[in-house]
């Protein structure tokens, strides 16, 4: 029996993956399912760069806006989450679309990755606090190498994740990633939007500006008041930022600069991610308008069933 395909729009922030998922949701009977860390939290709108009321009747979207930002979410809520809803839309006779940019997320489902929930060290984790976020990055760099390739040297709860993980099993995060692989239930498309790196930079310094005036400060200020715990929502690029600057640590002109040179290096490091993807097909999002690009991704999964 030939497994169902499950379309995967991925690519960088701010290459358009929104657009053309609506896009092609429209043409092939299709529901969109959300691979974003950020966008799944209630009340970031603006920081996420979350699909418009607008866009979300243009297409059903899912697994957007519903997550608390006081709640912790992991990588195994989301496997199981995105599971349900995949079965769900298959079950009407509709097409599903992964569309998003957090790797993580995507690897968990084309790679069929069973996450087991492991006990969190308290007193270990207090200790990882106490270290310098350099020294923190070096140690988690001897411990797994291939892990570090993707994530940034800023990210404290990554590095951090890593290092717990490995205190706790013995192995590696990519050690136990290899070994939790399953047989893959879903024929996967892959589909990964780019376009020349100085266009896309410049659209995310412009995305930035637009954030800025569209009221992302007032944004961050209002969960601020709003919620008073913050497991990993305020780490959001573009939020902890934010944050640094009502806390007076940094200036607005050097906030604005610093989201922007964070989105620029997440974007690079996105690409580097996606490239992991042998399988994958890039579209040009400058190169080929949005109706072309949707024109070959409807061949490519007509040609291969």
């Amino acid at each position: 029996m030939d497994k169902p395909t499950i379309i995967v729009i991925c690519g960088p922030t701010a290459s358009g993956k929104t657009s053309l998922g609506i896009e092609l949701a429209n043409k092939i009977d299709g529901e969109i399912i959300s691979c974003d860390s950020m966008q799944i939290y209630k009340d970031m709108n603006i920081g996420t760069a979350k699909p418009t009321e607008e866009e979300r009747k243009m297409a059903k979207h899912h697994l957007i806006d519903f997550v608390s930002p006081d709640k912790r979410y992991s990588v195994a809520d989301f496997k199981k989450d995105s599971t349900e809803v995949i079965e769900d839309i298959l079950s009407r006779g509709k097409m599903p679309i992964l569309v998003g940019g957090t790797g993580l997320y995507i690897n968990s489902l084309i790679y069929n990755i069973e996450y087991k929930e492991e006990k969190t060290d308290i007193e270990y984790r207090k200790e990882l606090d106490k270290v310098e976020l350099s020294e923190l990055y070096e140690m988690a760099l001897k411990i797994d190498k291939e892990a570090m390739k993707k994530i940034s040297s800023n990210d404290r709860k990554r590095i951090s994740r890593v290092l717990e993980i490995y205190h706790s099993t013995g192995k590696t995060k990519t050690e136990l990633e290899i070994m939790s692989r399953k047989e893959l239930k879903y024929n996967y498309k892959i589909f990964v939007l780019s376009m020349d790196r100085d266009i896309l930079y410049d659209r995310i310094n412009k995305r930035v500006d637009l954030m800025i005036q569209n009221g992302l400060i007032e944004e961050v200020q209002g969960i601020l008041n709003k919620y008073k715990d913050f497991p990993t929502a305020m780490q959001g690029l573009g939020y902890k930022e934010v944050v640094q600057y009502l806390n007076n640590e940094i200036s607005k002109e050097e906030m604005i600069e610093k989201i922007k040179q964070e989105s620029r290096r997440y974007a690079k490091r996105q690409l580097t991610w996606f490239r992991a993807y042998k399988d994958a097909i890039w579209l040009d999002g400058i190169k080929n308008t949005k109706e072309e690009n949707v024109k070959l991704i409807m061949e490519d999964i007509s040609g291969s069933k």
